[in-house]
């Protein structure tokens, strides 16, 4: 009995040997593989091969692309692991025209950067310089934009205070009647210091005043209805409503 165990275990030497051979290689090759990925992974990010390849911009109209992304500091020179995304969002809010912004990775190699800016209202021009105006009544002085017609010229507006209750005003003049404002004109009087003369898209005249003039504005498409197709005039919205044409 006892030789026949012996025999047995002689005839298993051979193949306990290549059972534990074959364990090592298999151990080596997979620390190689370890080894080789982690390299690859070191190789990868120092290369060219990790930098960011595309970044869109969206939600902007005062700042362009270029003035966003200098702002943010990212660039298609940018490694897309080295994106510190919080850094960079709060760099582009430090800016008077920017509310919030919002940086995502979509990988491979492509950034969005999501902007949303506070609204502006409309415009104050200097010489042949547009500045936007907030719904605060703050002037981004720092901003020069071209006039573009998506916010009216509000122009004489040298009290702070004053321009800042036209913007107050503004926001709630409903849109279809906003959209018509081409140019607010601030002209006080010594009776009067909140008379105002807005110049329409459809070629009217406004006279009115800053006092509850969201409210009184809203007529405005009652009495144009009323107007003979061709007859332009002004419309007055101060103490009462009515029109009087240019021809009288």
């Amino acid at each position: 009995m006892s030789e026949k165990k012996i025999v047995s275990i002689e005839d298993r030497i051979p193949r306990l040997k290549h059972q534990r051979k074959k364990k090592a290689n298999r151990r080596l090759i997979f620390y190689l593989s370890i080894f080789f990925l982690l390299i690859s992974i070191i190789v990868y990010l120092q290369s060219p091969l990790s930098n960011v390849k595309t970044i869109e911009v969206s939600g902007n109209v005062l700042l362009t692309d270029e003035e966003v992304l200098e702002l943010s500091d990212l660039s298609t020179s940018t490694n897309m692991w080295s994106v510190n995304k919080k850094k960079n969002q709060q760099q582009m809010e430090e800016h008077a025209a920017i509310k919030d912004v919002q940086v995502k990775r979509n990988f491979p190699r492509a950034l969005e950067v999501e902007v949303e800016e506070f609204r502006h209202i409309g415009y104050v021009q200097e010489e042949k310089v547009a500045y936007p105006v907030l719904l605060n009544g703050e002037v981004l002085t720092s901003m020069e934009v071209p006039l573009s017609g998506d916010a009216p010229l509000l122009v004489e507006f040298t009290d702070e205070n004053m321009l800042e209750r036209m913007a107050e005003e503004l926001e709630k003049v409903p849109t279809p009647i906003y959209d018509l404002i081409s140019e607010i004109h601030w002209v006080p009087t010594e009776d009067n210091a909140y008379k105002i003369t807005l110049y329409m898209n459809d070629g009217f005249i406004v006279y009115g005043t800053l006092r509850n003039f969201a409210h009184k504005i809203e007529v405005y498409p009652s009495i144009i209805s009323q107007i003979d197709e061709g007859v332009k005039g002004i419309i007055h919205v101060g103490v009462g409503a009515y029109f009087e044409a240019f021809d009288e």
